[in-house]
């Protein structure tokens, strides 16, 4: 104790009241700290307002769902034994602007059907302030985009189906709409006796069924659920509770968070170095008190402990920095964006993601400090007064356990806490191998430099020689510059690859149109209405319906704790097809095709993927619940699925006898020339009001939006560690300044002018950023082809020029800092430095 108090006394009268020295460790705990504190907090607020508010989101406490069909009369009887039931009904429909309105006529909706115990919380609430009550037969409420769209307002009237409805109210709350999840239009809400007069629910129409009940306080929304699957197995019903009202935006939030996590962890990391070239450039200059202390019998222990002190108040000023300024981030991210956030959360503080930003920022500090700290201790007196030409290192067998201790603890917290663990650990695992690779590409160029033939320009031979000179940093330069240029090229080849595919292959690849809900009885008609208005149209109609997957191999989907990765397709119901040939846009990988008029037992072809999720083989049963009832099929083959056409895809399709004598209709994409979707769609709605006709173009405009802001937030984050990087580059430039003022002063000494003092420092970093440019271009395209390709499924396009022009600029910012690194330097006087070296 008495150790430490004394340790104590002495790191405080050391320690600068501005912390002078110790900037750079306070700047990137600021930044590594800061970052992981506004993404946990932010994800921490939206996951808390989901679960608070879920019972509104969702429309009840516990939700039940099925496609294609009502609930039977034994069903009803068991939801209405668990509370209050409100029943609605969801399907895609087509609202029209009678004659005389001007273009758009038509507009695709989300047709909701509400009965009157809508909503069981919260409130519908229209644009003038008033809040909703249930419609009668001849009302609809629309949303604002509606409207917009048909230029209609309160009063007028549209048509849905073949029923006229007058605009009751302009919707601006619907308490449900996140629960309702990713629709296709905006939404139109009928009564139940609405739906009724449309005509559009008929035998084979594709709508869903929901049944949201309020539970009394005493039951749990869990054991509902399972109470009500177990009653009915083969019924098809998905659940929903309270807890995971919209799971897919939670899911997406929960990733989304995770990944932004990571990059915060690979901001820390880069942080860390730079923590590292602080500490020891902080540490070199303080020579001279260590050396008195050494002198004065001061122990290697006790130099550690009061270094230890001042590093670890730095340390933890830049935490707390961090920690405030992630609090504060947070409203504003919900300011700037908020309109793209499922929720808006209340300001709350949550402990949780603080901590752990917290402790991730010690645990570093505690890394990147050990080897400076242990070397200061370690150097004997004699060598501390020497000065910069002691080149000892630090003993590895006592710096080892402090730093792969701390490495490996901030490893097994990322990993314990993390949704996905084996992409959290290969995440980590990618960035400490690539840490190393620059590590050793930097211990590469210096090797070179030393063994390359001197220029005969005296300037360059000088730039070439501070590569490889003793106490030269080229390895720590290396290594933030590579960070730095491969995180550049690495979001400029994401953002234009992905904009190019939106941009140019997407809308190339894929339909004009989709239809849906086309009567199986009219087929031909529906062609020739088509093509009577554009001859060249190609159509393409496949049979659908919605149906979810039961069991597989012998394992039930409802006695799974965990779905296992990459099992996406057993969340819910799944849109299910037949066909006697291969559809297109597929490639067999495995297995056969049954031939055309098959009549054996029923048959199915899945997608690889799922398959290898399931690990499934040839000849495996599946069984598959559609309109309430449990059938089987065998697995034929597998199928490769080219998703980014943007046709119809589906993970399952069938032999004609397993699922044909289903009541359902046809769907149909529709290849058109530009400029003919509004044509076709006024042709097809008078003969066809039942059938939904969607704008692929509109879908598209969506994905753009999704993946800019998915981009956008990878970029954000990101930014944070191209900082830490910059952070790490002027710490070692810092590092370097003695042995830097050492060789201008030498070089001023011999006459060298200021001009050619600062050329020489231009030319060596000209030098390093040429040298690292290629590694970290090859580095980026990489990282950046594995994203696009693998993660969101797009063509690698990345613009070339555009990737090359951000390089170009990464290396030019690096050059700037080297050269304002250096001004200090020149104002020097060389006899006051001569007797300070």
């Amino acid at each position: 104790m008495n150790e430490w108090r004394l340790a104590w006394r002495l790191a405080r009268r050391e320690l600068h009241g501005r912390f002078r020295g110790l900037r750079l460790l306070l700047v990137c705990m600021f930044l590594g700290v800061g970052a992981l504190a506004a993404i946990g907090s932010l994800s921490a607020a939206i996951d808390g307002e989901l679960k608070a508010r879920g019972a509104a989101i969702l429309g009840g406490d516990v939700e039940f769902a099925t496609s294609q069909r009502a609930a039977t009369e034994a069903e009803r009887a068991a939801f209405g034994r668990l509370g209050r039931v409100s029943e609605t009904t969801g399907m895609q429909a087509m609202a029209v602007r009678e004659r005389g309105a001007e273009s758009p006529q038509t507009v695709p909706v989300t047709l909701k059907a509400v009965d009157r115990s809508y909503p069981l919380y919260g409130n519908l609430r229209l644009a003038d302030g008033s809040i909703a009550h249930p419609a009668d037969p001849t009302h609809v409420w629309i949303a604002p985009g509606l409207a917009e769209r048909l230029r209609v307002g309160v009063g007028q009237q549209l048509r849905l189906g073949s029923a006229r409805f007058t605009i009751a109210g302009i919707i601006a709350d619907e308490p449900d709409r996140l629960g309702e999840g990713f629709t296709l239009g905006p939404v139109a809400i009928v009564s139940r006796e609405g739906v009724a007069r449309t005509g559009l629910i008929q035998p084979g129409s594709l709508y869903e069924t929901k049944y949201r009940i309020a539970l009394p306080a005493d039951r749990a929304p869990d054991a509902a659920a399972e109470a009500i699957k177990a009653a009915f197995p083969d019924g098809g019903w998905e659940s929903k509770t309270r807890d995971r009202a919209s799971p897919g935006a939670a899911r997406f939030l929960d990733r989304m968070g995770q990944f932004l996590v990571l990059v915060g962890l690979a901001a820390l990391a880069i942080a860390g170095i730079g923590v590292g070239n602080g500490v020891g450039s902080y540490l070199a200059a303080r020579r001279g008190s260590i050396a008195a202390l050494k002198v004065l019998g001061a122990t290697s222990g006790g130099i550690a402990r009061v270094y230890l002190l001042q590093v670890a108040v730095v340390a933890g000023v830049g935490i707390l920095l961090g920690l405030v300024a992630g609090i504060a981030a947070v409203p504003l991210i919900l300011w700037v964006a908020g309109d793209v956030l499922p929720v808006a959360p209340e300001f709350a503080i949550h402990p949780a993601p603080l901590a752990l930003a917290a402790g991730y920022g010690l645990l570093t500090a505690l890394a990147f400090t050990a080897p400076p700290l242990v070397r200061a201790g370690a150097v004997p007196a004699a060598g501390l007064l020497r000065g910069s030409l002691d080149l000892r290192r630090a003993p590895w067998r006592r710096v080892l356990p402090w730093t792969g201790g701390a490495g490996a603890a901030v490893v097994a917290i990322a990993v314990a806490t993390a949704e996905q663990p084996w992409f959290t650990a290969s995440f980590l695992a990618t960035i400490a191998g690539t840490l190393l690779l620059l590590a050793a590409f930097g211990w590469g160029v210096r090797w070179l430099a030393a063994r390359l033939p001197r220029p005969r320009g005296p300037l360059l031979r000088l730039a070439l020689t501070g590569l490889h000179r003793p106490g030269a940093r080229t390895v720590t330069l290396v290594v933030a510059l590579g960070l730095g240029l491969t995180l550049f090229v690495l979001l400029a080849a994401i953002r234009t690859s992905i904009d190019a595919n939106i941009r140019e292959t997407i809308p190339q690849k894929a339909p004009a149109l989709f239809a849906l809900d086309v009567p199986r009885d009219q087929v031909d008609l529906f062609r020739r209405t088509v093509t009577g208005v554009a001859p060249q149209a190609e159509l393409r109609m496949v049979p659908l319906m919605r149906g979810t997957i039961t069991a597989y191999a012998g394992t039930r989907v409802a006695d799974l704790q965990t779905l296992p990765e990459g099992a996406w397709a057993l969340r819910g119901e799944r849109g299910l097809t037949y066909s006697e040939t291969l559809p297109e846009g597929n490639e067999l990988v495995e297995g056969k095709w049954w031939p055309v008029g098959y009549a054996g037992p029923p048959l199915v072809s899945l997608d690889v993927d799922l398959a290898r999720a399931l690990d499934l083989k040839i000849g495996d049963p599946i069984r598959y619940s559609v309109l309430g009832v449990e059938r089987e099929a065998r697995v034929a083959s597998f199928r490769r699925i080219h998703w980014d056409s943007l046709g119809f895809n589906f993970v399952m399709v069938f032999s004609p006898n397993a699922i044909s004598d289903v009541p359902h209709n046809l769907a149909a994409t529709i290849d058109l020339a530009k400029g003919q979707e509004g044509a076709v769609t006024r042709a097809l709605l008078p003969r066809f009001p039942s059938v939904s006709v969607v704008e692929v173009r509109g879908v598209v405009e969506q994905v753009r939006t999704i993946v800019s802001q998915m981009a956008t937030a990878i970029a954000a984050a990101a930014s944070v560690a191209i900082l830490a990087g910059i952070a790490v580059l002027i710490g070692a430039i810092a590092a370097a300044r003695e042995a830097r003022t050492y060789d201008g002063v030498i070089l001023k000494t011999l006459g060298a002018t200021r001009a050619q003092v600062l050329a020489v420092q231009a030319l060596e970093y000209a030098l390093l950023s040429a040298a690292i440019a290629a590694l970290a271009l090859a580095l980026g395209l990489v990282g950046a082809w594995y994203v696009v390709v693998e993660v969101f499924a797009f063509e690698w396009l990345p613009d070339y020029p555009a990737v090359l022009g951000t390089l170009a600029a990464g290396a030019g910012v690096t050059l700037v800092i080297g050269i304002l690194g250096a001004l200090p330097i020149l104002g020097i006087r060389p006899a006051r430095a001569l007797r300070e070296l």
